[in-house]
């Protein structure tokens, strides 16, 4: 479970999210110690380079102090990850507004500056970042990224942000709906019909002068992978959409469970005491940490749900082969070995009727298991240079 954890911060260390040693001495001052004992750490980490974020900005230092903020930022954000779930822990809260006030302090310092932007949605808003390729304020290519179960718009901004901007994108980054601050802070659930997410990010978006309307590009990563294709498939505002990596029906991960078939396939009607014993069994085993917290402990809390029952039914709600056929803009999909959240990706390629192209990374090269986390400038190379070529073409196929 560390281990999962903690890769959770070492993969940014390309793009200057982490740094090694640091990572390396947390953790070896953790042990086997207990998610008490984790936090604990990574927050001292995480506070030790903020004060000397703040020494270096006092003195006029801007790339010191960015570069220390934004490290605090992820330690911050990886404290609390053993915490994530309901009922919420005071420390987890604390930790997160302490992960956001970090990053903003080195979004100010950056060049350009990283905006902060809140996009209206039904009644309230949501937290984005919107990354400028330059300073020219010309219409660009813009990328949007789509979230998953229990990151936030900074950690995303490591993993997408600076390989975007550093090949000429625009990036905006949100939390929809069931992530980051919607979840912790307003408790709001995530949704299936991410389509109304998504358009209503890309009627804000519109309205930039920055930005250039015929080439957006809808990506997701680990379950955004699932969402920007739901979502593409009711947007005609879209020119490419990437999907890291692609994912079926969710109701295909439920297969997981010890469950027959047939209770799968009508779980309105199933009996809920067969999935209160699963859970139940789950909760007391002390054999697979992971696995509860997976499932029970972030699931639960990500979905609004407060039994294994209800969220069965919930999730097999996330539905896309009723609406595949309709994604009509080039689409490229990976499969990472090893990624289990990939097993779906062959389905949906194979479902999908526009230009699309499957793109598959080995454990042999380095760049396998979950969204590639250990390999993210081979992943960036792939993606990117698809997508230059993709909207390249698609801009000469419109002046023919």
């Amino acid at each position: 479970m560390w281990e999962t954890f903690g890769l959770r911060a070492l993969p940014y260390a390309i793009y200057g999210g982490a740094d090694i040693g640091e990572c390396v001495t947390t953790v070896d001052r953790i042990g086997d110690g207990s998610a008490d004992d984790w936090h604990r750490e990574w927050t001292a980490t995480a506070e030790r380079l903020a004060a000397a974020a703040r020494g270096s900005e006092k003195s006029g230092h801007a790339v010191s102090a960015r570069e220390a903020y934004f490290r605090a930022s992820t330690y911050y954000h990886v404290s609390y990850l053993p915490l994530f779930g309901y009922p919420v822990d005071g420390r987890l809260t604390q930790s997160f507004e302490a992960e956001v006030a970090c990053f903003q302090h080195g979004a100010a310092l950056s060049t350009p500056a990283i905006e902060s932007l809140e996009i209206p949605f039904e009644g309230r808003s949501l937290p984005a970042y919107f990354l400028h390729a330059d300073g020219s304020g010309r219409p660009k290519s813009t990328i949007v990224h789509i979230n998953g179960y229990d990151s936030n718009i900074q950690e995303m901004y490591f993993a997408h942000g600076p390989a975007a901007v550093r090949r000429g994108y625009n990036c905006l980054l949100f939390d929809g709906p069931g992530q980051g601050r919607n979840l912790i802070r307003d408790g709001s659930a995530l949704r299936p019909d991410w389509e109304t997410v998504v358009s209503a990010v890309l009627d804000s978006l519109l309205r930039r002068s920055d930005v250039d309307p015929d080439r957006i590009v809808l990506a997701g990563w680990s379950f955004g992978g699932f969402l920007a294709p739901r979502a593409a498939a009711f947007e005609s505002r879209i020119a490419a959409l990437i999907a890291d990596p692609g994912q079926w029906n969710q109701r295909d991960g439920l297969k997981a469970l010890p469950v027959p078939a047939e209770v799968l396939n009508d779980l309105d009607h199933a009996d809920p005491t067969l999935f209160g014993a699963i859970e139940q069994a789950i909760r007391s085993s002390a054999a697979d940490s992971m696995m509860y917290w997976r499932l029970i402990q972030r699931l639960l809390w990500v979905h609004g749900k407060s039994n294994l029952y209800d969220l069965a039914r919930e999730i097999a709600r996330f539905e896309i082969s009723s609406v595949v056929q309709n994604i009509s803009c080039p689409t490229l999909l990976t499969a990472a070995e090893g990624d289990p959240v990939a097993r779906g990706a062959q389905t949906l390629y194979d479902a999908l009727i526009c230009r699309k192209t499957l793109v598959k990374f080995t454990l042999a090269e380095g760049s396998g298991g979950h969204c590639e986390a250990l390999s993210r400038a081979l992943y960036h190379q792939r993606v990117f240079d698809w997508l230059d070529e993709t909207l390249k073409m698609d801009q000469t196929e419109a002046s023919v």
